[in-house]
């Protein structure tokens, strides 16, 4: 079990590294989405390192932040993958 857990993460890890290089072009011709990435890693880690929990709000804030990273990485990933057509 813990050998497939161990490959599960792995396989995990490096699927995320795949979309991140091959979208690695792809960033050079879409600035405003690197824009966008570069400040919601920003604010995450502002929220992250905050002494106060934003009403409420910061670990929800956190993880659509996170969501928000992962879709605009896979929205340079696909043009990435059309351009190459």
């Amino acid at each position: 079990m813990k050998r497939f857990v161990s490959g599960l993460v792995l396989g995990v890890v490096l699927s995320a590294g795949v979309l991140t290089v091959s979208a690695q072009n792809e960033r050079a011709m879409h600035p405003r989405l690197v824009k966008a990435i570069e400040a919601l890693r920003d604010a995450r880690a502002y929220m992250e390192a905050a002494p106060h929990d934003f009403g409420g709000h910061r670990v929800e804030a956190i993880r659509a932040t996170d969501d928000a990273i992962k879709q605009l990485n896979f929205a340079l990933a696909y043009r990435y993958k059309e351009d190459r057509r």
